[in-house]
């Protein structure tokens, strides 16, 4: 591609969204979360009166504007649940897809989701997969959202589930699944702090840009 387009995939929590953000400062190119659009048109839904696991939320997808993926309210447990539903359909993925690629065409960027590099930009400059175990992620989003409160084993082993069951319908739906593109690299984070995660992003997007050199 003529423009730097960098690709981050993975599942819930793996650490792919502070990674993107980071790695887009540090090249000067705009970021989006995709992820985003989806927990946006699931509130939205709410909002509506409706169900985002059974409604069709296409024209609401349709009609997302700034404010509301500037709600301080996308990343809480209901929201997570209704934007997995949201994205498995057809009508709201087909909604968002060009807006997604619309954003990055002119000037580059980095996209973070789970069909960023198979779907979204299948030729997308480079792709990464950041992935982590359903415990690592599950620790994490407690942390994200509670900070230092304590957690029971029996409540991190409910988080575990509830990732692990997340992962399991977004590898399965019928339109745009999780998986690893061909090309990406993969990053496992279980072990590696956010620094070291961009450290090792960004010798993956400097090498890559080397070789087209």
């Amino acid at each position: 591609m003529s423009v730097l387009i960098v690709a981050v995939d993975g599942p819930a929590a793996a650490g792919k969204g502070t990674l993107a953000k980071a790695l887009a400062d540090v090249l000067g190119l705009p970021h989006l979360d995709t992820g985003l659009l989806y927990r946006a048109v699931a509130r939205r839904m709410i909002l509506e009166g409706l169900d985002p696991q059974r409604d069709d939320g296409e024209a609401l997808a349709r009609r997302l504007d700034q404010a509301d993926l500037a709600r301080a309210d996308l990343r809480v447990p209901e929201i997570d649940r209704g934007a997995s539903g949201v994205a498995t359909q057809p009508g709201v993925r087909a909604a968002l897809l060009q807006r997604q690629r619309d954003f990055a065409r002119a000037s580059g960027g980095v996209i973070d989701g789970r069909d960023i590099g198979t779907v979204v930009f299948p030729d997308a400059s480079v792709k990464l997969f950041v992935t982590a175990s359903p415990r690592t992620r599950a620790l994490r989003r407690f942390r994200q959202l509670h900070g230092d409160a304590p957690l029971s084993d029996a409540g991190l082993t409910a988080l575990t589930d509830d990732i692990a069951a997340r992962d399991r319908q977004d590898e399965t739906r019928p339109v745009s699944p999780l998986k690893r593109a061909e090309d990406a690299v993969v990053i496992e984070t279980d072990a590696l702090d956010s620094a070291a995660v961009l450290a090792r992003a960004l010798e993956i997007v400097r090498a890559s840009q080397d070789e087209t050199r």
